[in-house]
């Protein structure tokens, strides 16, 4: 909101805050509230997670609401759209709720707890006719529209190889992810890291290569607990993955990834990589075949392939703030998001096909996984919150 602001654009007022405690929701109002705010989760202020801490009466002089209870806030009828911050597990609930109230939607990644979660939150924007999209920022960020114009423009030729992964990183070996314990059970969080940055890794595939048809893939949990501020939390879900993509256009792909990892972290030298008929990009480098590299971003000036103004309105770059003005030009309209929930659908499918294939011990096509034919490893998920689809094709691991 603060980034829409300096450029004079106002598009939302915020009239409610829903948190599990009401003390929770009154860290964020205001610090006359009195409530200290919670030390940040990340040492990066890059991530949300790290980013120094707001007030929402920094942003506005209109004092919001406190709920601890989401239904006495739709109840209430304050808000005419939600912003879901909560656990995986309670998004298809709220959102659902939140839709059927008549509240548009915008989620944080990844969608849903399962991809049978996912589209039940797509069909009930469908039903109503509202908005629901995902808070997918990799979309709007400045490398990835210069990417994508690049490849689009033929810069680099036919895409045939993408490459990335790390290993390690700020939560190796063993660290509590975000603080939050949650994130390392199943019924809570889906998986681990396949899932939670695995969406936007999946829906930067996407967007940059076209859809994925296969998808062969090993996980593993290489540390049973993990540590956090809260004491030891056992571990439920993979900390590790490994994946071959075919696509359909016939590329091919490698990804890694993990949470894991004692001793170093490695990474590839420049992620992602890719490669094409005529050339490569490798991370923020452009590399024509015979030609000098140059800075990948610089296709986004005037002389550069397609309208870098649409990708940035009123000149602004947070990839934050221009997912959450998707979401107020989708509301106001009544066009989709880049990011709706379709589309995150399809990015929760290709991530949970990289568990559904681990936990069968063979490749899997992503269309089985989004029609729910293959569910193995989310049948439990399924199960649990009444999700379960009917006759699948369950792949005996």
């Amino acid at each position: 909101m603060a980034a829409a602001q300096a450029v004079g654009l106002d598009p939302f007022r915020i009239t409610a805050l829903c948190a599990r405690r009401v003390a929770d929701a009154l860290a964020f109002r205001s610090p006359a509230d009195g409530v200290p705010p919670r030390p940040p989760a990340s040492a990066n202020e890059n991530d949300p997670l790290g980013a120094p801490h707001r007030y929402v009466s920094d942003l506005q002089t209109a004092v919001p609401a406190v709920f601890d209870d989401w239904h006495a806030m739709l109840d209430a009828d304050l808000v005419d759209a939600v912003l879901i911050l909560a656990p995986v597990s309670l998004h298809h609930q709220i959102a659902v709720a939140a839709l059927d109230a008549g509240k548009h939607v915008l989620i944080e990644k990844p969608l849903a707890i399962t991809v049978r979660a996912g589209r039940a939150i797509a069909a009930a924007a469908g039903r109503r006719g509202l908005v629901a999209g995902v808070a997918e920022n990799v979309r709007y960020a400045s490398r990835t529209r210069a990417q994508w114009q690049a490849i689009d423009a033929g810069l680099i030729g036919r895409p045939q190889l993408w490459l990335s992964g790390g290993i390690g990183g700020e939560w190796a070996p063993d660290r509590v992810v975000a603080d939050t314990p949650w994130r390392h059970r199943k019924l809570d969080a889906g998986g681990g890291p396949a899932i939670d940055h695995g969406v936007h890794l999946m829906h930067q595939l996407r967007y940059l290569m076209g859809p994925v048809r296969q998808v062969g893939a090993l996980t593993a949990m290489l540390e049973p607990y993990r540590v956090g501020r809260s004491g030891r939390v056992a571990n439920e879900v993979e900390d590790i993955y490994s994946a071959q993509l075919l696509f359909e256009s016939g590329a091919i792909g490698t990804v890694f990834s993990g949470w894991a990892g004692r001793g170093a972290g490695t990474s590839l030298d420049a992620s992602p990589s890719i490669y094409g008929s005529s050339g490569c990009i490798k991370a923020d480098r452009l590399i024509p075949d015979g030609g000098a590299p140059v800075q990948v971003e610089s296709v986004l000036g005037e002389s550069g392939p397609g309208d870098s103004a649409a990708f940035f309105p009123h000149g602004i770059r947070d990839s934050f703030a221009l997912e959450l003005l998707d979401f107020a030009t989708a509301i106001s309209t009544g066009n989709p998001m880049e990011t709706s929930a379709d589309e995150a659908v399809l990015d929760l499918a290709m991530a949970y096909s990289i568990l559904e294939s681990a936990w069968a011990g063979a490749p899997v096509q992503v269309d089985d996984v989004l029609s729910g034919a293959v569910a193995g490893y989310q049948a439990e998920i399924d199960r649990s919150y009444g999700l379960q689809v009917p006759n699948p094709r369950v792949l005996d691991p």
